[in-house]
């Protein structure tokens, strides 16, 4: 049996969510963006999408190190994949906080209000695929974003297209049509051009292979090539997101214990659908001994 550690994406940021952490971790990103990181996690830093990329980002590996037990898998929900490679040993801190912060800004110029995601619960992937091709044009776009589960889903686009389709989803039987807290339409072919610009960024960047199973939410399979690696991260912003697809690689891998780094737990609700076996717990609010000792538990397992 094995283990996955997941890291959530934007609109699990939580304000404060810095200050609950090791101080180690939180001096060592402030030293390296020259600003105190603290400052970061306030409800009016928390604004910015630079802000929030880097309080996940930075939440992310400081959570990890205090677990200090490496699990077989990582895998991360968009800017989750960050703090993801940097565990995984394929990406250090250091770069990961220079490109996420550069990340940030990037998709915040490029739609800086009028935009946003949405989720959808309670029909089917197809129902909503159709609902979009409504009510998509030059003037309304709207696409799909992620794939949660089977019944949840997320759109991206403008404010007025996505009313549009949250309305007709409702019209449809949706149990809830709900804007996240996210001001950019991530995972969609709007952010391309900021995606080139990452891109170019990455190519200043060394990547090594990863020393444990990296698994792409958006491919939902494990990378081992450096070049796959550094297209997935730095494209992964204009890409669907097949978390759905990802957590259910993993259980086919073997994996039976998951556990959701800080914040939030919203990833570990998205699991229990999956895992059939085995266990799905989020940090924040258990014991660190209590986790270790389910990694510890898992490990033992293996054949």
């Amino acid at each position: 049996m094995s283990s996955l550690l997941v890291f959530p994406g934007q609109g699990a940021q939580q304000p404060g969510m810095l200050h609950r952490l090791p101080r180690e971790t939180l001096i060592e990103a402030s030293d390296v963006l020259g600003e105190d990181a603290l400052r970061l996690d306030s409800a009016e830093a928390l604004k910015s999408t630079r802000a929030v990329q880097l309080c996940l980002l930075i939440a992310g590996v400081a959570a990890s190190r205090q677990l200090s037990m490496a699990p077989d898998y990582v895998a991360g929900l968009s800017i989750g994949a960050y703090p993801a490679a940097v565990v995984a040993g394929a990406l250090s801190f250091r770069d990961a906080l220079h490109l996420v912060s550069l990340r940030g800004e990037l998709m915040q110029q490029a739609y800086p209000q009028g935009y946003g995601m949405t989720a959808i619960i309670g029909l089917e992937l197809a129902v909503v695929e159709e609902l979009l091709a409504q009510v998509h044009s030059l003037d309304t776009p709207v696409y799909l974003a992620n794939i949660n589960a089977g019944n949840q889903v997320v759109i991206a686009g403008s404010d007025g297209a996505m009313n549009a389709v949250a309305e007709l989803a409702k019209s449809r039987g949706a149990g809830l049509a709900k804007r996240l807290a996210v001001s950019v339409p991530s995972h969609c072919p709007l952010l391309e051009s900021p995606a080139k610009s990452l891109a170019e960024a990455f190519n200043a960047v060394q990547l090594n292979t990863p020393t444990l199973g990296y698994l792409s939410g958006s491919r939902a399979r494990p990378i081992i090539n450096t070049e796959a690696l550094r297209d997935d991260l730095a494209f992964n912003m204009c890409r669907v997101v097949d978390w759905r697809g990802t957590v259910q690689s993993a259980y086919e891998r073997g994996v039976r214990l998951q556990i959701e780094l800080p914040p939030g737990a919203v990833l570990t609700g998205l699991a229990r659908r999956v895992f059939e076996q085995g266990t799905v717990i989020a940090f924040d609010g258990a014991r660190i001994d209590t986790l270790q000792a389910l990694l510890r538990e898992e490990g033992s397992r293996q054949p």
